[in-house]
């Protein structure tokens, strides 16, 4: 059986502005709080087919949907093509109207199916829709009426290594090994219910001996690359995602940590002091997060250049 849901907004931009942010998937990261990734599969005459990795009712799940864009007419249909338990299928569309004085309304619309139309899967779909369209709304508002663009600041630190890319991502995939492995991670409780989809719980150790407790979903590509976004993030920080990738270039391995986040303004003077500024800010987060990334880049190149330094005499023996 079919069930519907709507929800709605009134934005204070015009309608194409929002339009424009819905219709980049590539933004959604930094735009909904619960998208983790999403990326393009394939283009279409009418639309594209896209993958979504995000969480519902805070389990992270991955779907992949046909989406219809009409910038012309202001709606963007999607329907499900690969759903997720409990899930059986669902679509929907973004409608987005005047509202006068340069305003938009923005209308959510889904229809969904549970399997079985079991009972408790359909409370189960309910709460997720409910939650994430009243969290994606909400953050659409506040991105459409202030470019939320000039608040992300992002930063990288790369290193090169002498060993194998499989070594390298197997270091960073297997984040439940990082205390033995990292002495700035305290403590980690990794799970991983769907293949390359995880839920990393992590307490690290501060530079002044403290530990800070952050969640995050990370969203894992085989020896190429693995994505994530905090759900709960340092007091600092609105917003942290990030990506480790792993890339052959010129015949030499390139292992890149990127952040992006986006600094609290509102924060700044209670924990840097009152005189603090934004710019001090960023040195900061770039100090702390760029050295934990730079302490595990290190980390993995020592772990894979021994492996590979051990592989290699053990042939030059054979030989």
């Amino acid at each position: 059986m079919a069930h519907h849901m709507e929800h709605r907004i009134t934005v204070a931009a015009p309608p194409h502005a929002v339009f424009d942010l819905v219709a980049d998937v590539r933004r959604w990261p930094h735009v909904f709080p619960p998208t983790v990734h999403a990326e393009q599969v394939e283009r279409l005459a009418d639309g594209e087919r896209i993958r979504i990795w995000a969480t519902a009712n805070g389990q992270p799940k991955t779907w992949l949907s046909r989406r219809r864009v009409d910038r012309e007419g202001l709606r963007i249909a999607f329907r499900q093509e690969v759903s997720q338990a409990p899930v059986a299928a669902m679509g929907g569309e973004w409608i987005f109207t005047p509202a006068g004085a340069g305003s938009t309304e923005v209308r959510l619309l889904h229809d969904f199916d549970a399997l079985g139309d079991d009972p408790d899967a359909v409370d189960w779909i309910r709460r997720a829709v409910d939650g994430n369209s009243d969290a994606e709304l909400a953050a659409l508002r506040a991105a459409a009426e202030r470019d939320d663009t000039e608040d992300l600041y992002s930063f990288d630190d790369t290193v090169t290594v002498r060993g194998d890319q499989a070594d390298v991502y197997g270091f960073l995939n297997e984040a439940d090994r990082w205390p033995q492995r990292l002495p700035h991670v305290a403590r980690v409780d990794l799970r991983e219910e769907t293949p390359g989809l995880q839920l990393l719980d992590m307490d690290t150790r501060t530079a002044d001996g403290n530990t800070h407790r952050t969640t995050s979903v990370r969203v894992c590509v085989p020896d190429e690359l693995i994505v994530y976004k905090q759900l709960r993030t340092p007091p600092l920080l609105s917003l942290h995602t990030g990506r480790w990738s792993l890339r052959e270039a010129a015949g030499t391995l390139m292992v890149t940590s990127t952040h992006t986040v986006v600094i609290r303004p509102e924060a700044v003077p209670e924990l840097l002091g009152a005189d603090a500024t934004m710019a001090q800010a960023r040195q900061r987060v770039r100090q702390a997060l760029g050295g934990n990334s730079r302490a595990t880049l290190q980390r993995a190149k020592e772990f894979a250049e021994a492996r590979f330094a051990r592989i290699r005499d053990a042939a030059s023996r054979i030989r």
